[in-house]
């Protein structure tokens, strides 16, 4: 089996070390010669650093990497040029001294190879960074690639700093506008990051760079479609299924179910699936959430908080402006520009200037919930919520045992947590239930006319309604007059509906009926 190119970003050792490669050279092709600036924003781990080393070494005329694939075809001349790969992976950031000794590990490999070493003493990076295109140019006789890999990455480490943060953006501004001042020398120039911030910060200076984030043109020039994920890795999905006992069909839809559903413009009707998970899903041939657990929403959570976002927002539709959704404004009030951007939701449906926007696939869902559940109820130091638990009383029957391991689960709810009593309430059961979904078909309504709650195991379909200002008996008789059990009684499993009213006093579920 051929090796998957887990955490190999650079394209000539990909090549030359035989790692299994989507060819998309044909977009490379088409990006290095359609125009000169560029922006491209995707999520972290989808193929950005890839891409910009692949265009390097495009620009830099390493005609015998790209035998076999479209370029062969497409590029006839070869027309070599100094490449400046900027890449601000190489730190992290805290202040504004991290941001500069980071330029300067970047500015002083080129200068060493431009003859400049030992002559930038005293100068700021943005004068280092002016002189070393130039020099390029002048001692090459063509003119110089520049590609910044995760250019923002700086300020998403300390947008919860706002003094550091606004060193950093004073220091990138500079920094970037050589680039529009460098014109004359210039060949091409893309900037990769996760958010394009909001055009009176860093982007104020560069407005003459293609956002092509969002442009159909571009929607899969990062991550993999399903056509390349059957086309490129036959064998290894075989394997797959073989490995978990299913067919190939089985797994594809697996794959799809857990993987797919980014989409990046309006009216893309495929989406692409992300590539980390992918390649560590076929490497290990095993369904796992490999993305969300390289790294944690914790601060896109705490910005929720801090900027009121309501989370039922996800069970009922989140929308955002045409004007606002590639455009992240730091402290704004609306934190769902940078949830798209960052991957956690996708565009679902476009109409009227609006998106509605969703999560891509089960891994972000559920690894998304799971990260926002302890916001909202309790976690004990140390504890996790294992929504399995809740779903074993269900598979063994016993939905007393589930209603008493959920009001138990409200009792532990810090009281400051739930002041808003309805909306807490229904929010906690939109996260519990949603979450069950990981191990069974699990559905939450809000919209009058279907049940609250509806769980189907191996066994039964357990139908739930519950009160907030009425009885358990209510609720129970709302099942049957509203016929919310009737889809699922000749199905052949047994069916539970189950009737709960929520004690405002108490803050917590008080009397239910169960009726099989």
């Amino acid at each position: 089996m051929r090796k998957m190119p887990i955490g190999i970003q650079t394209f000539e050792n990909l090549i030359t070390e035989g790692y299994a490669y989507v060819d998309k050279t044909e977009w490379v092709h088409s990006l290095a010669n359609e125009g000169k600036y560029f922006f491209l924003g995707r999520p972290r781990r989808f193929g950005k650093s890839l891409l910009l080393s692949t265009l390097r070494a495009y620009f830099e005329g390493k005609k015998e990497l790209f035998k076999g694939l479209a370029m062969e075809r497409l590029e006839k001349d070869w027309t070599t040029h100094p490449v400046l790969h900027i890449d601000l992976n190489v730190a992290s950031y805290g202040n504004v001294a991290d941001l500069e000794e980071g330029l300067d590990t970047n500015l002083c490999m080129f200068e060493e190879e431009w003859g400049l070493d030992g002559q930038s003493a005293g100068q700021s990076p943005s004068a280092r960074f002016h002189k070393l295109i130039r020099t390029a140019y002048e001692r090459s006789g063509r003119k110089v690639v520049v590609l910044v890999d995760e250019y923002d990455k700086p300020l998403l480490q300390t947008m919860e700093r706002n003094e550091a943060n606004d060193d950093i953006r004073a220091e990138l501004k500079g920094f970037y506008g050589v680039l529009k001042s460098a014109d004359r020398w210039l060949r091409f120039v893309l900037l990769t990051g996760v958010t394009k911030f909001s055009k009176v910060s860093v982007f104020s200076d560069l407005n003459m760079l293609r956002d092509i984030s969002m442009e159909k043109a571009y929607a899969g020039v990062c991550g993999i479609s399903a056509k390349e994920l059957a086309a490129s890795f036959g064998p290894e999905l075989v394997a797959l299924a073989e490995n978990n006992g299913m067919t190939y069909d089985e797994a594809m839809a697996e794959m799809k179910k857990r993987y797919d559903g980014y989409r990046f413009c309006e009216d893309d009707r495929e989406g692409m699936f992300n590539p980390f998970s992918v390649l560590n899903t076929l490497a290990k041939r095993k369904f796992d959430y490999y993305w969300f657990e390289t790294g944690t929403p914790t601060f896109l959570i705490e910005q929720m908080k801090h900027e009121n976002f309501d989370p039922l927002r996800f069970a009922e539709g989140v929308t955002v402006s045409a004007r606002s959704i590639d455009d992240y404004r730091m402290g704004g009030g609306n934190p769902v520009p940078l949830l798209y951007q960052s991957g956690y939701l996708t565009i679902t449906n476009y109409k009227n200037d609006r998106y509605t926007l969703d999560f891509p696939n089960e891994e972000v869902r559920y690894g998304f919930l799971e990260e926002l559940l302890p916001y909202y109820t309790y976690r004990p130091p140390g504890g996790d919520f294992f929504a399995d638990y809740f779903l074993d009383d269900l598979r063994a029957g016993d939905a007393d045992g589930f209603m008493k391991r959920m009001r138990s689960f409200f009792a532990n709810i810090p009281y400051d947590l739930n002041e808003d009593t309805e909306r807490h309430y229904h929010l906690v059961f939109y996260l519990v239930f949603t979450l069950l979904g990981q191990y069974a078909r699990a559905e939450v309504h809000s919209a009058k006319g279907r049940a609250d709650a509806i769980v189907e195991t191996e066994d039964a379909v357990y139908v739930f309604e519950f009160k907030l200002n009425g009885t358990a008996e209510e609720a129970l008789a709302q099942i049957d007059e509203k016929g919310y059990a009737i889809p699922y009684e000749a199905g052949g499993r047994r069916v539970v509906k189950i009737g709960a009213a929520f004690d405002k006093g108490e803050r917590n579920i008080g009397r239910w009926l169960v009726e099989s």
